[in-house]
């Protein structure tokens, strides 16, 4: 194979999955009885070039880049984490309880604790999948899954008792201080800074993935284990470490919604970002930009669907079918370029039997 076509591949296996998704997602919506073109043209004009659809693309953005990047984290390092729902629940926890327990901080210094609260909560639920994967041998993706289930049954029962506001018509906790909200970016919607923590920490993680002896860690365990332990590396300290980080990400995805959203937490307030996320991470093929801009391209599916159910009348569920409809073109692209790989190896082995065959 061409060295260069070897190289772009993965991109071109990304592109070919998206515009396969909407090439079928625009036979979907010709049988809803829309014009396809128009109902794409509503969705991608009022979710890019709208100054408040815009808005809410980088609002509903920031979550989906957050998540994408930790569970990118665990494929560095060769772990499956399907716990990244889970892990917002328990960010958006642990930023809440901060945000509510400390009162008369300056917002300098109690939103940098909140999202330390964040933080700390995803992490500890990516620690335990971690810990039982590198030191019982427990299958992650097994362990990570479940989990979700624990989060979000945990949460419901804190904003159902220990943290219900008085009152309240539905499970919610009291609105966490003023001190420990995000700042609102664009003026007139809800845009806030956590689209900006999430770029931030794209660039630090490509910095830490790249350039630092811990990326290169990271890498190695997750290439060959084996090999990375002969060469003096610990890979159960490497595994957990990297599904902590990639937990805590996960973290301040559910911390960026209580804080810079909805200023209180909710149960059930995560809408499947955790499981967006390891779409795009799987779409990105290991590359950050890669993140970034996918994670772009799903926050403005959902930003625009309901426009485009209003305006062209498509049905929202067609943007959640054209989101799975990526994932099963990027899994067949997946097996066709391992498949294509093993016959380059076996012509390279065995050119003359290649040959003759």
């Amino acid at each position: 194979m061409n060295r260069n076509l070897a190289r772009l591949l993965p991109v071109l296996s990304s592109v070919f999955a998206i515009a396969a998704a909407l090439l079928v997602g625009a036979g979907l919506i010709a049988i809803a009885g829309v014009n396809p073109l128009q109902a794409y043209s509503v969705l991608f004009r009022e979710a890019l070039a709208n100054y408040y659809g815009f808005g809410n693309t980088l609002t509903k953005m920031a979550p989906l880049l957050l998540a994408s990047l930790g569970i990118l984290v665990a494929l560095k390092a060769g772990q499956f984490n399907i716990g990244g729902e889970g892990q917002i629940y328990l960010g958006g926890l642990g930023a809440a309880i901060v945000g509510l327990s400390f009162q008369g901080l300056p917002a300098i210094v109690h939103i940098p604790l909140a999202l330390a609260g964040g933080f700390l909560g995803g992490a500890i639920w990516g620690l335990i999948p971690g810990y039982l994967k590198a030191v019982r041998g427990v299958n992650e993706v097994i362990t990570t899954l479940l989990l979700n289930y624990v989060a979000q049954y945990l949460v419901s029962y804190m904003v159902s008792y220990p943290l219900l506001e008085p009152g309240a018509p539905s499970p919610f906790s009291p609105p966490i201080a003023a001190t420990a909200q995000l700042p609102i970016l664009l003026p007139q919607t809800q845009t806030h800074a956590g689209i900006l923590l999430g770029l931030g920490l794209a660039g630090v993680l490509w910095f830490v993935l790249t350039l630092t002896p811990w990326g290169y860690q990271i890498e190695a365990v997750g290439q060959n284990p084996i090999a990375a332990r002969y060469a003096g590396m610990s890979v159960p300290k490497t595994i957990m470490a990297a599904m902590a980080v990639s937990g805590g990400l996960a973290g301040l995805a559910g911390a960026g919604e209580v804080m810079g959203l909805r200023y209180r937490l909710f149960e059930n307030f995560s809408p499947g970002y955790g499981f967006d996320a390891i779409a795009i991470a799987f779409l990105s093929r290991g590359n950050i930009a890669g993140v970034v801009l996918i994670s772009l391209f799903f926050g403005t599916l959902r930003s625009g669907a309901n426009v485009m159910q209003r305006s062209a009348g498509v049905p929202f569920t067609v943007v959640y079918a054209i989101q799975g409809l990526t994932v099963l073109f990027i899994a067949i692209a997946l097996v066709l370029e391992r498949q294509l790989a093993t016959r380059q190896q076996t012509v390279a082995t065995h050119p003359t039997s290649s040959t003759a065959s």
